[in-house]
């Protein structure tokens, strides 16, 4: 089965000291049986087989990189590290920095973590980003809860609707302009991720107003924007990449596999005017209510446009004219030169789990938290998902960019914006 796009690319520019992995981690109420949980959830990856993949072997020269679809796991997925204080601290440790090759089938394993003074346990999934993304790894292990739980495989209402016919607003659309980097504040710059957790009230919303994502991306870009203020860093545009994600969440609905689409919200000239009021320590209600109505506007156009996942760029770039070994040096070699016009971060909003997680004795899931790839030169994301009315969010940053001490400043700053765009009121300001 040849790669697909997304595969492709990630395939290229893999780097052994950035590891491209994404982190799930599921918080349970109690612990579930070890022995029924392996059953479950190998059942479940029988279900959806596209998870049970491995890279085929092939030379330089061969045209595409290919999965082979395996018939079962060619190593155990699922483990019970050691009941220890640290447990947890470890397991995150390991997700960031050991990726499950792409050699073996299938490529994610789950962890199920227990400390002594936690009643429940978490289960930790990593996922090599090159074959999977989250959403995708989240369905796989509903179905593993719904077997062990002894129901059918569980089905998702497609909560999303049509977006509302909109003129689209280029204003924030990609230009020649470069986009600002988050401002490097490390002492001893090193190899790898870091993360930091939270857990926030969901942000209220305004009957007909902005949607939560809107909210999370213009909390997104004044974080960026204050945290460049605050380190001397002359204004200039922020561009925030933004996946959207399709797919249905029903039983046989939901390809699984890299499925979103990334489009891109830019923030920069009509932000200009504003720039005072946005980047001080307590934004300006009525230039975030601003802010707010343009970043739902360009966002409703960007998910009504159809568009190839990572462009045009990346549908040439993975035409299968060339030997693979030379259309990898290319898209490396890309890759560096458009490094100055990465966008200044990611943000990745999951929404609201639309599964019950339930497992059973053990419990549903009390807490979802994801993180995706943070690295250089963009050097962090943000990634959000909401559970049980409270929303959970994940900075993950490089620290070649930065250290613990900045990226705990960091998220301090993305939960204050984040409350500055629920005391706006977008449909009182003119």
């Amino acid at each position: 089965m040849p790669f697909p796009t997304v595969d492709e690319i990630s395939r290229h520019c893999l780097q052994d000291d950035e590891p491209e992995t994404v982190h799930i981690e599921v918080h349970l109420p109690g612990r579930p049986e070890p022995g029924r949980l392996r059953e479950a959830f190998r059942e479940a990856l029988r279900r959806h087989p596209r998870i049970l993949v491995r890279e085929a072997p092939g030379r330089w020269w061969r045209r595409r990189y290919e999965w082979e679809v395996t018939d079962g796991p060619d190593v155990e997925p699922v483990s019970f590290p050691p009941c220890a204080a640290d447990a947890l601290a470890r397991a995150r440790e390991r997700a960031l920095a050991v990726c499950p090759p792409l050699t073996a089938s299938p490529p994610v394993r789950l962890e199920v973590v227990t400390e002594p003074d936690r009643t429940g346990c978490v289960l930790v999934l990593t996922v090599n980003h090159t074959a999977l993304d989250g959403p995708s790894c989240l369905r796989v292990l509903a179905t593993a809860a719904a077997v062990y739980g002894g129901g059918d495989t569980p089905g998702a209402p497609n909560t999303s609707s049509p977006p509302p016919p909109t003129v689209p607003d280029r204003s924030g659309t990609r230009g020649l302009a470069r986009p600002v980097r988050i401002a490097k504040d490390t002492h001893a710059p090193r190899t790898g991720n870091a993360m930091l957790l939270s857990e926030l009230p969901v942000p209220p919303r305004t009957p007909g107003g902005p949607t939560v994502n809107d909210q999370l991306l213009v909390a997104t870009c004044l974080m960026a924007a204050r945290w460049n203020e605050v380190h001397g860093r002359a204004p200039a545009p922020v561009r925030i990449t933004m996946p959207v994600d399709d797919r249905p969440r029903g039983a046989s609905g939901m390809a699984i596999g890299n499925g979103t689409r990334l489009v891109e919200v830019g923030f920069g000239p009509e932000e200009r005017a504003d720039v005072s009021l946005l980047t001080r320590e307590t934004p300006d209600p009525a230039a975030v209510a601003r802010l707010l109505r343009r970043t739902a506007a360009r966002t409703r156009a960007l998910k009504a446009a159809p568009g190839a996942q990572l462009g045009v760029a990346g549908t040439l770039l993975t035409v299968p004219a060339v030997p693979v070994g030379l259309r990898a040096a290319v898209t490396r070699g890309l890759r560096r030169a458009a490094g100055p016009w990465t966008s200044t971060t990611l943000l990745s909003n999951i929404g609201r789990i639309p599964y019950a997680l339930d497992f059973g004795e053990a419990g549903g899931a009390t807490a979802v938290w994801f993180s995706a790839p943070a690295r250089m030169p963009r050097g962090l994301t943000v990634t959000t998902a909401s559970t049980g009315g409270r929303l959970h969010v994940t900075l993950r940053w490089s620290r070649a960019l930065l250290d613990d001490a900045a990226g705990a400043g960091l998220a301090g700053l993305f939960q204050r914006a984040l409350a500055a765009t629920a005391r706006a009121h977008p449909g009182n300001t003119a």
